[in-house]
């Protein structure tokens, strides 16, 4: 596998020979300063051209300055193109290096990602405006308000009642799509207000939840790893149980926290629901 500044120097040397690509720009985990460096990192750069025609759904273009990947995706020219104009090249190389390459004609607006400036021909007076040093701040973790406390608590409750509709009518797909989709989104919101209290809002957990391990005592990562099922109904019960425990451990201290009311009525509620539709199943379909 090559080495970063392998692969760095490859990225800047097609920039600097060809004059129509003005400027380099580097977002994404190698951006961010606070994510750990390992080998399986993308390297997500974007090259910055008045007019990216040359560019546009161009693989041949590709393999004349990267060589040919093992494998690639454009999705601007797959079912669901973002139709903006640019174009973007995912890539996995045969070394097992990853390249996502976005061309974009259009000034950048810095939204507060962490980003890095790899080239700029134009010196600031061109696509790229002087930039930050980055940090991980876009992604903290942000303190709920009342509201959006009270709505996570009563959104994790309530989607419950389709995941046992679902092992009711024997429909697997269903449950484990609102199990891991909808409730879990609400569970790891509460986790993140758990972690922000115990730790600071000044820190993230990563996409989906990835840091969890690093903030969660032993204890209650292990809880939490226990609410991921297999496809056995008797395994996702016990999981919506140890799911449905750790929520109210977690809602509890956090409106302790912040001085919030848990409406443990919500919760009564659906538990006794989940108690009537698991009796009126058949055991031999648990």
């Amino acid at each position: 596998m090559r080495t970063e500044q392998e692969v760095m120097d490859l990225i800047l040397d097609v920039a600097r020979a060809d004059d129509r690509i003005r400027a380099v720009l580097l977002v994404g985990s190698r951006a961010n300063p606070a994510v750990p460096k390992d080998i399986y990192q993308d390297y997500d750069i974007t090259y910055f051209a008045e007019d990216i025609t040359p560019y546009y759904n161009n693989p041949a273009w590709i393999e004349e300055h990267f060589g040919k990947p093992l494998i690639m995706q454009m999705p601007e020219v797959m079912r669901d193109p973002d139709g903006d104009g640019h174009f973007t090249y995912l890539m996995i190389f045969n070394d097992g290096i990853r390249i996502d390459l976005s061309f974009e004609f259009t000034r950048y607006i810095d939204d507060g990602e962490p980003a890095v400036v790899l080239l700029d021909k134009d010196n600031g007076k061109g696509f790229l405006p002087v930039l930050p040093a980055p940090s991980d701040k876009f992604w903290h973790i942000e303190p709920p308000s009342p509201l959006y406390y009270y709505s996570c608590c009563n959104n994790f409750w309530w989607c419950l009642n389709n995941v046992a509709k679902g092992i009711a009518r024997d429909e697997l797909p269903y449950v484990m799509h609102m199990l891991n989709n909808e409730v879990r989104t609400e569970l790891h919101d509460m986790i993140n207000y758990y972690i922000g209290t115990r730790h600071g809002f000044n820190l993230s957990t990563g996409k989906n939840g990835k840091y969890f391990k690093k903030y969660l005592s032993p204890e209650l990562y292990e809880r939490y790893a226990a609410t991921y099922p297999g496809s056995n109904y008797s395994d996702i019960w016990a999981a919506i149980d140890i799911m449905c425990d750790l929520f109210h451990t977690l809602a509890v201290a956090v409106a302790d926290h912040f001085g919030f009311t848990y409406r443990i009525d919500e919760e009564a509620g659906m538990r006794k629901y989940l108690r009537m539709v698991r009796s009126s199943i058949s055991p031999d379909t648990w």
